[in-house]
């Protein structure tokens, strides 16, 4: 709980400032580079009917929902990273040896006071981390209860709550890569419709602005569809991080911990 008021002032200072970022590269580059291109294009068309406009990386930038889909996606991006640095630094501890019991020694329930204050004396930035809080669940399940399997059903039961917890805190960034082309074709409703608009200049012969809204539908689709390509994949290697991590806690303590746990037969 207290880290979620950190994580969501997080979450909202990023969206502010993907927006101020993307709106000005829009503001200060591609519209007047869009607008630019398209009036050099039109006066040729004007000099010559013949013409074939050319395609430009900027006009199909240059509307509203790919500044949008841009926006959302360098949000999802940021809270990816995040959440992706958290887990790192998660993955980081599986390297070091918590408990620093000698090889082979087993662990009796009078060990679990001392394994215990080991765990305690780490740095409080780690004292979340999913490693810390399985090894200390099952070392407590095993000091009140005396019996492994316990124990092992206790740092289980750590890891799936874990899972599951991380699997919800994607609900977000799923959201986001569902708005993207919804965002997408949100562009193709209004250029079709500003298209349809224009259709009795086009029986006039007047064209332009029948292509120009076409233009904007298509690129929008074309552009949302492509974030959500790339977005997608930085989710999913997100996830297989963090399902990474819960089977590796699991896999660490199991052999660090829950196999060295005996019980002598005077107990």
């Amino acid at each position: 709980m207290k880290k979620l008021p950190i994580e969501l002032l997080y979450q909202v200072f990023s969206l502010l400032t993907a927006f101020i970022l993307v709106h000005g590269a829009y503001v200060t580059v591609i519209r007047p580079q869009a607008d630019a291109f398209l009036s050099r294009e039109y006066a040729r068309l004007a000099e010559d009917p013949q013409y074939v406009q050319q395609r430009n990386f900027y006009v199909v930038l240059r509307d509203y929902e790919q500044e949008a889909c841009f926006v959302l996606m360098f949000w999802a991006l940021t809270i990816m990273t995040y959440k992706g640095v958290a887990v790192y630094r998660q993955q980081r501890q599986l390297d070091v040896d918590l408990l620093q019991l000698p090889g082979g020694l087993p662990v009796g329930p009078e060990d679990t006071r001392e394994l215990s204050s080991r765990l305690n004396e780490l740095p409080a930035q780690t004292q979340d981390f999913l490693l810390v809080r399985a090894m200390r669940s099952a070392i407590g399940r095993f000091a009140a209860t005396r019996n492994v399997q316990d124990s092992a059903t206790a740092l289980r039961s750590v890891c799936d709550s874990e899972g599951d917890r991380l699997e919800s805190e994607l609900s977000t960034i799923r959201y986001i890569a569902w708005a993207i082309p919804s965002v997408g074709f949100i562009g193709t409703v209004r250029g079709i419709g500003a298209a349809l608009s224009q259709a009795n200049r086009a029986v006039e012969g007047d064209i332009t602005g029948v292509t120009q809204n076409l233009g904007v539908a298509f690129n929008s689709t074309f552009i949302a569809l492509v974030i959500s390509i790339v977005l997608m994949f930085f989710i999913h290697q997100l996830q297989l991080m963090q399902e990474r991590l819960v089977l590796d806690t699991e896999s660490y303590c199991d052999q660090s911990l829950i196999s060295r746990l005996r019980i002598h037969p005077d107990n």
